[in-house]
């Protein structure tokens, strides 16, 4: 018997019916690790742009990936999966990694809080740096691990091009070390940068999105 609501079970008829076109399930495959600009996922799936919006829009209506503007470049938007969006659905491939690597601009907030988090679910090591890193990490940063009782890498804020190994799967969390180096590979977490508010719900949504993002990577990952 359907036990399901009929607002529930619609909404899973149209996450199926989306994800029925191949063009459509490579797209979600794609968002599941990271995020991506129209204009990314346009040359990695070599369609034109208007054909690629129409499958956009049938992924949004069916509440599987929302956009947003890139605080870097305003006139980039990024796509994501929506919260939820793959509840009941089976994820893409898998990846290997020897180490995790997070990286933003100031190595002060989120590649620091993306660490610690990593370091609590996955046995695969992680580190974190910076295109420009700053002097120390920001308070907000030690305020919000603290209050969640996560535990910070004992390092200091450090140089990208002093950490990066050729090996490691590269997490980006900020839109502008993504727009800066396009070509540092792996993948892109589009995470807001909770120092431009620097309060305390900034950091706290920080945190959130990152905990959520690192929660649906960790089983994606195995041990190169």
């Amino acid at each position: 018997m359907n036990t399901d609501p009929d607002e529930v079970f619609r909404a899973r008829v149209a996450k199926h019916a989306a994800l029925a076109d191949p063009a459509r399930l490579r797209i979600v495959d794609l968002l599941t690790v990271g995020d991506l600009s129209p204009t990314e996922l346009q040359a990695e799936l070599g369609m034109p742009s208007n054909l690629l919006s129409h499958h956009l829009r049938t992924l949004e209506g069916a509440g599987l990936m929302t956009r947003h503007r890139s605080e870097a470049d305003k006139r980039r938007s990024y796509i994501r999966l929506a919260p939820g969006a793959l509840e009941g659905l089976v994820p893409g491939a898998e990846h290997g990694a020897r180490r995790v690597l997070f990286v933003c601009t100031r190595n002060s907030a989120r590649s620091q809080l993306a660490v610690a988090l990593w370091n609590q679910v996955s046995e695969i090591p992680s580190t974190s740096a910076g295109t420009h890193p700053a002097d120390r990490i920001a308070p907000g940063t030690i305020d919000v691990a603290r209050r969640h009782g996560v535990a910070l890498a004992d390092l200091p804020p450090r140089r990208l091009d002093e950490v990066a190994h050729d090996e490691d799967f590269v997490v980006t969390v900020c839109d502008n070390a993504h727009e800066e180096i396009p070509n540092l590979g792996g993948i892109h977490w589009s995470v807001p940068d909770p120092l431009r508010l620097n309060t305390e719900d900034a950091f706290e949504g920080a945190f959130t999105d990152i905990a959520r993002r690192i929660s649906d990577l960790v089983p994606r990952l195995h041990a190169a």
